[in-house]
């Protein structure tokens, strides 16, 4: 019997029109039961850099309230070790060293004078050995810590108070920079507005400490506005060559910052509405009072945490915005405090909003931390990890300007999705583009842990493939997309069926190679 063909659409059919869901803009927390694995994976990889299967569940056990308290407030959580790393690599030049090098000048012994060239390029030299060794240490640190919100916030903080230590030649003063951020990870903006002023690191990069009152450098007080707090077209001209007088004298010696009162402009000044003699503290509460920093600073901490914004969708923007008020209020209510504001933030409805969830592209040190977190793999050797993350676009000490890194679809291209999939392969096998790791024998990724804690959280997940690789792909993709489901079956099937050894090592491989997998 013939079919009867279905009936294409008339000229007075209208097509169905399907209505958008819509997006959830309530900062209202997130009741305990809508709290399951998605939501509680979701927390781990935004709120962190992800989590295995097992800390999920414990999330899930725990309910919102405390899985958020328990990120936020990390200080009852042990720290890992202080680095040790060389702070006199880069010593300024003893009195004794200054009186030889200027008599060889005056003398022209030009022997004398290659020694002291020579010994400067040996601890440059030397410097720059050191900087690779504060790369892998905070790789490392952000691979092992068990205080992930410290060291992702951390990590936004050198992306927002952009230096690089290209400018600035000096690896200790990189660390002192990176140890502050860390201190002030989730205190208060208004610290670290404070702190930045007087860091050896930033007043080197902006060119601040050549700055003279009779000759004042406006490059810190235009990003101090522009980048740091206030964004474009909530300042003036004047506001930059004011603030520029006001930063005068703010210099370092050695590591330490110093006030250099005879070259500090102590004149009249006019800045943001504030009049007096003000100086560089003066200057931050100025920019403090202006109801345009919370809301530059909400903004930022939202993109970072939830969503590009403005994204060009309707809906979301308008609950983006909403939400962007609210972290606003509440910062100013708490005088620039950012744990309220994260805690507020992490246990919003908006945060675990459909529209939000598996959008957000991963920046190369979080696909790097975070599959080594999530799946258990070997981190093998930090420095091919950290030559990669450069590879990729994201060279931690050395940002792309002082703008930081654009993040978002920026990450993605064909050159950095070659790297992204070569770095999953060498985690997970050790095979390198070109030869294999020579301890990957001994470093193997082993998948097995990985089901019998799924099996935890999706009880029947072993009844059959089809219910394992749900699991799987929920707690490696945050989603289960039947298409994906149907291919990664066959493949399954065609190995008869058994997740173990080898045919799980290589799914998983499958796995990470999907373009669902570089969202979180």
């Amino acid at each position: 019997m013939q079919a009867t063909p279905h009936p294409g659409p008339s000229a007075t059919t209208k097509p169905a029109v399907t209505k958008p869901r819509p997006i959830n803009g309530s900062m209202s927390p997130i009741r305990k039961e809508q709290f399951d694995f998605d939501a509680a994976r979701h927390l781990l990889w935004r709120a962190g850099m992800g989590g295995t299967a097992q800390q999920i569940q414990t999330l899930v056990s725990w309910g919102p309230e405390k899985s958020v308290e328990h990120l936020v407030k990390f200080q009852g959580v042990t720290a890992p070790a202080a680095p040790t790393f060389s702070k006199n690599i880069m010593r300024p030049a003893t009195a004794e060293e200054r009186r030889t090098a200027a008599s060889a000048a005056r003398m022209r012994d030009e022997d004398t004078l290659a020694q002291v060239r020579l010994a400067r390029q040996n601890a440059e030299q030397q410097d720059r050995q050191q900087m690779r060794d504060v790369q892998q240490w905070w790789l490392k640190r952000m691979i092992e810590t068990p205080r992930p919100l410290e060291e992702k916030m951390t990590l936004f903080w050198h992306g927002h108070f952009a230096t690089s230590y290209r400018t600035i030649e000096n690896s200790y003063h990189m660390v002192q920079q990176n140890e502050f951020f860390r201190r002030n990870a989730v205190g208060n903006f208004a610290d670290l507005l404070f702190g930045i002023i007087r860091d050896p690191a930033m007043l080197v990069y902006l060119n601040n400490n050549t700055s003279r009152k009779n000759k004042p450098n406006e490059n810190l007080a235009r990003e101090i506005m522009e980048l740091f707090s206030l964004g474009v077209g909530n300042y003036t001209e004047n506001d930059i060559k004011e603030g520029a007088r006001a930063l005068t004298g703010y210099t370092f010696e050695d590591d330490e910052f110093e006030f250099q009162r005879n070259n500090h402009d102590n004149g009249e000044k006019t800045i943001l509405g504030r009049n007096g003699t003000i100086d560089g503290d003066g200057f931050v509460n100025a920019i403090l009072e202006q109801p345009a920093c919370s809301k530059f600073l909400a903004t930022k901490l939202y993109r970072y945490f939830v969503h590009d914004y403005p994204s060009g969708r309707k809906k979301l923007d308008e609950a983006g915005a909403a939400v962007i008020r609210e972290m606003s209020n509440t910062l100013r209510r708490t005088k620039y405090q950012l744990t309220p504001t994260l805690r507020q933030l992490f246990l919003s409805q908006h945060f675990y909003d459909a529209a939000v969830r598996n959008e957000q592209i991963k920046s190369p040190v979080q696909l790097v931390v975070g599959a080594i977190r999530s799946l258990n793999a070997p981190a093998r050797d930090l420095a091919t990890l950290c030559d990669a993350t450069n590879m990729m676009g994201q060279n931690i000490f050395f940002p792309q300007s002082v703008k930081g890194w654009d993040g978002g679809r920026t990450w993605i291209n064909t050159a950095t999705m070659y790297v992204r999939q070569n770095t999953l392969v060498f985690l997970l096998t050790g095979r390198r583009p070109k030869g294999k790791d020579g301890l990957a024998d001994q470093q193997k990724f082993d998948a097995g842990p990985m089901l019998p804690q799924l099996a935890d959280a999706f009880p029947g997940m072993g009844e059959s493939s089809s219910k394992t690789l749900e699991a799987l792909l929920r707690f490696t993709l945050g989603r289960a997309d039947p298409a994906a489901r149907e291919s990664l079956v066959g493949f399954i099937d065609s190995t008869g069926g058994k997740l173990e050894g080898e045919t799980l090592t290589q799914l998983m491989l499958l796995i990470t190679a999907m373009p669902e997998y570089q969202l979180c």
